[in-house]
């Protein structure tokens, strides 16, 4: 009997290692993996990761003329977020996310700057634009950089922090590559403001991305539906046959060691026969914003996991600034 990781990606999804420990990623055979601020500051605190750093601090004292500790150190912080890309790309055949710094997440110039210079970086290593998803946060003013990136300089696009039909509806309206809805994020807000607890077919984490699967299904975009923030196995194979997954070593782990049938619930055909009203959404930002501002679950989650980012990076980038 297979193991249900195998099972899920016979299913017709294809796994992402969510994770910035790259030592951890050659045991489950991703496609794809997918890294954050938080992640890269768990793995930079580890030994056999911190060496990263200093290799980045190096590379910009060598190339860099600025005596401020902290354009420096942000400097290095993008050199830092492309070297663990570059490592993980030596391990997955497929693309690497790498996260534009959220403080810019409503700033759409200064977002496609940020993920210009980072693909920049990545090509003076030798890595082609098209193995790396730059993430950017799912507002307004991220997914018009989105749909910059992607039609001006075919730059590919993970819109992630996205916990709604109206940014999943803009998002494809974009052309993005790929949208991260966090499946696991909007269980924690049903739960701890509804006071319910839920199965994985009623989780609202996991309807919302077969909602969105459906929607794109139906009307025939290309932009791929990536389910993350997983917080347990059920809430995985519920979604066996959705496009992508990006699931936590952990996770990985449990299913790895597990043989248990892991069935098709998804599948593109049969969401294309549904009948579901089209929306448009990028043009109007008047129209996006309330939608969202009415979506309380939407509008907190969002927030905060920008609120989070940010401040993962104040951390990273004190811990890089003390080391010039």
């Amino acid at each position: 009997m297979p193991s249900s990781l195998e099972q899920l990606k016979a299913a017709g999804t294809t796994v992402v290692a969510d994770t910035g420990e790259f030592s951890l990623i050659a045991k489950y055979k991703p496609q794809d993996a997918t890294t954050n601020p938080s992640l890269i500051l768990a793995a930079s605190k580890k030994p056999e990761y911190s060496k990263l750093i200093d290799e980045a601090v190096a590379a910009v004292k060598a190339s860099s003329s600025t005596e401020c500790k902290r354009a420096l150190a942000a400097e290095a912080l993008d050199q830092l977020l492309v070297e663990f890309g570059s490592k993980i790309l030596d391990i997955i055949p497929g693309r690497v996310s790498t996260e534009v710094d959220a403080r810019l997440s409503f700033d759409t110039q200064g977002t496609v700057d940020k993920a210009l210079k980072i693909i920049k970086l990545y090509e003076a290593k030798g890595v082609s634009k098209d193995r790396v998803l730059i993430k950017i946060a799912s507002t307004f003013e991220g997914i018009h950089a989105a749909k910059i990136l992607e039609e001006k300089h075919g730059v590919h696009v993970n819109l992630t922090l996205l916990f709604s039909h109206v940014q999943a509806i803009a998002a494809a309206e974009a052309k993005a590559t790929l949208i991260s809805p966090f499946v696991g994020r909007i269980l924690d807000w049903y739960k701890k403001n509804e006071g319910k607890e839920y199965t994985s077919a009623t989780d609202p984490g996991v309807v919302s991305v077969k909602s969105i699967f459906d929607y794109y299904k139906k009307f025939g975009y290309k932009t791929i539906v990536m389910g993350a923030s997983f917080r347990n196995v059920g809430e995985i194979t519920e979604l066996a046959g959705v496009d992508y997954l990006t699931i936590s070593p952990k996770l990985l782990e449990d299913l790895y060691n597990s043989d248990s049938a892991v069935p098709k619930k998804l599948d593109a055909a049969a969401s294309a026969k549904l009948d579901i009203k089209k929306e448009e959404f990028l043009e109007h930002e008047s129209k996006f914003r309330f939608e969202l501002n009415q979506d309380q679950m939407s509008t907190e989650k969002l927030s905060e996991g920008i609120r989070n980012f940010a401040k993962d990076t104040d951390v990273l980038l004190d811990i890089i600034a003390a080391k010039f």
